[in-house]
């Protein structure tokens, strides 16, 4: 018998009688490490004449690739035998006794959407939803970006293969504007929301994720100007952060859905190494913070809704729900929104009674 054939059968009678991973790697390491016998017949090959490596090279490949093969066979076979046993020992005991008091709590980003809600239903806005997986056409195209529009480079897109209704692609919206658009394709004008929601941009670190939550509005009325803009976001602003030392500063910007289009800045100061809401930015110790997005609908925004731009005007806005949280909570870092961790969830967690009412305070906590 051959020294290959030795080891050949050495090799799968051992691994088939190991009963355990730890036994399998070991056999693993003594036939395919680096100090293992298949890989010493391996180094032989550098050593012998052209003729002896073509005759031997394909049995000793033969032979690792043998070994590596009843060796996964066989790990596979003792993994499932594992999860069996762990399967029928572990038991959640379900007689086990409630807790004297509730352990959930509500999650930051829920209760800043309640918050939200509570403020603008009160300005007489309703809450409009939207599908999260879109039409490239509501998307883009009725936003005012064709497909060779320059702003779609402003969206890191995660897009479907599948063709879209209206042409183009399906795709994880990346704003909730398409719930404009729908809306006023449905109800028509006028027309005052809020499209809450989901939204997805292949974006990753401590102020960015893939996935996160974007409130945006929409007021669609006769005789609309920049004046009714600037106050809604005042009179939203101080609501939501309960002060009423609440300034902003209005810059010219650029959004494709918009003209005029406006950053909105507000005032803040660092307390205890916190950015605190509220003053003037030019005031000693303040400064200014680049908030949200606004401005005036584009009129080209309007006619693909089905409105006629010479009749309805209209402002709309948009900001992110996360970073709301962040500013109003004294959170830092965006990523810990969506780990999971119970621990931090219970520290910035609410109770499911912190109700958010504009007579106790939209930002109560029990």
């Amino acid at each position: 018998m051959s020294e290959l054939e030795t080891i050949h059968n050495d090799a799968q009678a051992r691994i088939a009688a190991a009963q355990d991973l730890t036994t399998l790697e070991a056999l693993r390491v003594e036939f395919l490490g680096k100090q293992g016998s298949v890989s010493a017949l391996l180094k032989t090959l550098g050593k012998m004449s052209p003729d002896e490596r073509q005759a031997q090279a394909p049995a000793i490949q033969a032979l690792r690739q043998s070994v590596t093969d009843a060796l996964a066979q066989r790990k596979s076979v003792l993994e499932a035998a594992e999860l069996e046993v762990r399967l029928a020992s572990e038991r959640l005991d379900l007689t086990l006794p409630a807790p004297d008091a509730p352990r959930g709590s509500v999650h930051p980003v829920s209760q800043v959407m309640d918050e939200l809600a509570e403020i603008f239903a009160d300005l007489g806005f309703a809450v409009a939803t939207g599908p999260e997986v879109e039409d490239d056409w509501y998307n883009f195209t009725a936003l005012n970006m064709p497909e060779s529009h320059p702003a779609r480079a402003m969206h890191d897109t995660f897009y479907f293969p599948d063709t879209a209704p209206k042409g183009g692609r399906m795709l994880l919206r990346t704003h909730t504007s398409p719930v404009q658009v729908r809306t006023m394709l449905a109800e028509g004008a006028p027309v005052r929301i809020i499209a809450p929601g989901r939204v997805y941009r292949s974006d990753s670190d401590a102020t960015h994720t893939p996935m996160f939550h974007q409130v945006e509005g929409l007021v669609i009325d006769k005789g609309i100007h920049l004046g009714h803009l600037k106050w809604t976001l005042e009179t939203f602003l101080k609501a939501f952060f309960e002060t009423d030392d609440i300034v902003l500063r209005l810059r010219p910007s650029y959004f494709p859905f918009t003209e005029p289009s406006v950053e909105v800045d507000v005032g803040f100061a660092i307390v205890d190494g916190k950015r605190v809401l509220g003053g003037s930015g030019d005031a000693a110790g303040h400064g200014w913070m680049e908030l949200l997005g606004s401005g005036m609908v584009n009129a080209r925004v309007l006619e693909m809704s089905g409105l006629d731009p010479n009749e309805w005007q209209g402002f709309a806005f948009g900001v992110g729900v996360d970073r709301l949280a962040m500013l109003k909570y004294g959170m830092d870092d965006l990523r810990a929104f969506f780990d999971g961790d119970v621990r931090w969830l219970q520290h910035y967690g609410f109770s499911a009674f912190d109700q958010p009412t504009l007579s106790g305070g939209v930002g109560a906590r029990s």
